[in-house]
């Protein structure tokens, strides 16, 4: 038998699968990633010599009002890790400025004080102007035009108005932008509700670029790198992350050129090449990624790229914070079908977007293919209502999908976190 561990919430679950029905365990290298520094000094290291710009620093000095975009509590950042250091460094250059850490929710609720606190840390709570970024707030948003694809690009008032803007995140592959980090703390980050709608449309979520790993010709990807240059984010930090939310190599200077290097080292050690099975299990990286069935979409598309048309994905999500959106749920627990949902997303036209119509679009495009088992500590009905199916644990999971498949013996793929890896098919 093989013993494979599972992150789940906060702790690990246990799989054993037999040796003869094992295709494969697909494994980001991030994992094993040794670094040669700390994570301190590889985020130093990437400051004192950013990509094609100057230092932070430097920026810094002469600028009163100095706005960093962060990510928010859904992102396993290590703010604890970069924020001071990025204070710091700015105010080397000039210990006057007024900072705001604009915390990025893009279309999420904001975040708490409880995690805010376990994000940054007690220190940088209780002494900094944090802000949670409103889509929905008109009178903190501000007009900038209109994006490559003919949406209005509005977004938060505070970004625009800064003397300096830079931006904090981290790169792993993303389902449907190629890649997290760089140019999404505008887009969604700060951006305004009607602006989010129109890039993340049936259209663009559809295109067949729109896929982990790629960024040339993505749709939404061009729209979000618009709205980052003409929101004047002068500097990034992006860091890359392993399974324990570790540092392990750091990014910063131009929006563009240092994000695009971030992507290239995450795409080397992200790539893994798919083991199809008829039963794919996976999970969506334990907290803070798997808090919700909104999130756990993103670990269901590595399980998708790997599991034979027919088969049965099975993920692992505690989803301690429930559906994780209103507008997601309803769509599934009001349809007569996954077939109706799908038929009224791919009906609507750029403008038409709903929110959350992007995370029931790549939903139903996996349930239309595969059916879907969750171990999560979501209430089984809430599960069911969104045609899926509940299970207590991975034992009864395997079970289910094995009467399913009727084959005891059905061969078995594990991706052991979902979010960190680029299946290649």
């Amino acid at each position: 038998m093989s013993k494979i561990e599972l992150p789940y919430g906060h702790k690990k679950l246990s799989l054993e699968v037999p040796e003869e029905r094992l295709e494969g365990v697909l494994v980001s290298k991030a994992h094993d990633y040794v670094a040669d520094m700390s994570e301190e000094e590889l985020v130093k290291e990437s400051l004192e010599n950013p990509i094609n710009s100057s230092q932070l620093r430097e920026l810094a000095a002469g600028k009163d009002d100095i706005v960093i975009i962060s990510s928010d509590h859904t992102r396993p950042v290590p703010s604890h890790v970069t924020m001071p250091i990025i204070l710091d460094e700015i105010r080397a250059g000039n210990p006057n400025a007024d900072i705001t850490i604009l915390v990025a929710t893009g279309f999420h609720r904001a975040s708490t004080e409880e995690e805010l606190r376990d994000k940054y840390g007690d220190e940088i709570v209780d002494n900094e102007r944090i802000i949670n970024h409103d889509c929905r707030d008109e009178d903190n948003l501000v007009h900038l035009g209109t994006l490559p694809s003919g949406g209005d690009l509005i977004i938060n008032k505070l970004a625009v108005e800064a003397d300096l803007l830079i931006a904090e995140g981290f790169i792993e592959p993303h389902f449907f932008a190629g890649f997290s980090g760089g140019r999404k703390s505008v887009l969604p980050g700060i951006a305004s509700k009607m602006t989010v709608l129109a890039n993340h449309c049936a259209e663009f979520v559809g295109h067949e670029k729109a896929r982990t790993g790629i960024l040339d010709g993505n749709p939404l990807h061009k729209d979000m790198l618009y709205a980052a240059e003409q929101a004047g984010v002068e500097f990034i930090l992006n860091v890359v992350i392993n399974e324990h939310k570790e540092v392990i190599n750091a990014f910063a200077g131009h929006l563009e050129d240092a994000h695009k290097e971030g992507c290239e080292f995450v795409a080397e050690l992200s790539g893994v090449e798919a083991n199809p099975a008829d039963i794919a299990i996976t999970t969506n990286g334990g907290y803070p990624l798997d808090q919700n069935i909104y999130q756990a979409v993103k670990g269901m598309t590595a399980a998708e790229a790997t599991c034979k048309e027919g088969g049965v994905i099975i993920i692992a999500a505690e989803c301690s914070d429930g559906h994780g959106g209103e507008a997601f749920y309803k769509t599934f627990a009001e349809a007569d079908s996954v077939e109706q949902i799908m038929d009224d997303i791919e009906a609507r036209d750029r403008k038409e977007t709903v929110p959350d119509q992007w995370e029931s679009q790549v939903l139903a495009r996996i349930l239309l293919q595969f059916e879907v088992i969750m171990v999560t500590d979501a209430p089984k009905e809430m599960v069911e209502d969104m045609y899926m199916h509940w299970a207590s644990d991975l034992d009864e999971a395997l079970e289910m999908a094995e009467k399913m498949l009727d084959d005891p013996e059905a061969e078995i793929t594990v991706v052991p976190d979902g979010v960190s890896v680029t299946v290649l098919k």
